[in-house]
């Protein structure tokens, strides 16, 4: 069948990283096919920490689905099943689930994003991410449980990081991924990358993530790529969001100014 591949999955599988791109302003199509020119093969459109409606989120998504490149949304906390379920028929090829603290958490957001036998998500007969083709209910179940629902939990808190290996353990969780920013005040190391309790915290996650074959990911650490390229080699990371638009804009914005400026001195 020619749906959409989830890029995130062939990454993991082909151990590779997933170079991914976040997105909290942009809102036009567009971006999914610069995106993808640029050597990003995923988004990651964040509706935690923006003004996104579901009908930009959905265009985005589909946007993304057309130029070849996956989706990934990641919802606000405690948001309510139906506001994810909308998430995932308008196009998302997986959830990003924040601030996941134990195996209820985590039950929460599988139950959601598979259908059964996996979980208790409504089922639709027609989807972006089968490109609207008209299936029977069985086979839509089957290839969006195995293609099109990835559950991407965030690890981003002192007791998430104390449970991650019974969240790691459970099925249809298929990515831990770690909050650094917020993962780090929690610890109590607010930004310091470098400090051994982080560190340690992050060897955590990896050591749960690899002992359960699951995908290892991280946003955040825009400006550390030394660290990032260590976690790829010794730790197994793969789902790597790289940038996001906001930073783009403001360091090509402030660049730009300080040229433009130079130009009027003597």
């Amino acid at each position: 069948m020619g749906f959409p591949v989830n890029q995130l999955v062939k990454c993991a599988l082909e151990g590779k990283i997933c170079p991914t791109f976040g997105l909290k302003v942009v809102t036009t199509i567009e971006i999914a096919s610069t995106a993808r020119n640029a050597g990003f093969k995923a988004l990651f459109i964040d509706l935690e920490h923006s003004s996104y409606s579901i009908h930009d989120a959905n265009q985005l998504c589909v946007g993304a689905l057309t130029a070849g490149i996956s989706p990934f949304v990641r919802v606000p906390a405690q948001c309510g099943d139906g506001y994810i379920q909308k998430v995932l028929d308008n196009g998302a090829m997986g959830v990003v689930f924040p601030h996941i603290n134990n195996v209820e958490d985590a039950k929460a957001a599988i139950r959601i994003c598979k259908y059964p036998s996996l979980g208790k998500r409504s089922v639709v007969g027609s989807l972006p991410q089968l490109d609207f083709t008209l299936m029977s209910l069985v086979d839509t179940m089957k290839y969006i449980n195995e293609n099109a629902s990835t559950v991407i939990l965030m690890i981003e808190s002192q007791e998430g990081l104390e449970n991650v290996e019974a969240i790691a353990s459970m099925e249809g969780a298929d990515c831990l991924f770690i909050g650094s920013n917020d993962l780090s005040v929690e610890l109590g190391v607010p930004g310091d990358y470098d400090s051994d309790i982080f560190s340690k915290a992050i060897e955590r996650i990896a050591a749960a993530a690899k002992k359960q074959n699951k995908i290892l990911g991280i946003a955040g650490m825009y400006n550390r790529p030394d660290l990032l390229k260590r976690y790829i080699s010794e730790l197994g990371l793969c789902f790597v969001v790289g940038s996001q638009d906001t930073i783009l804009l403001g360091q090509g914005l402030k660049a730009a100014g300080a040229a433009v400026s130079k130009l009027g001195e003597n």
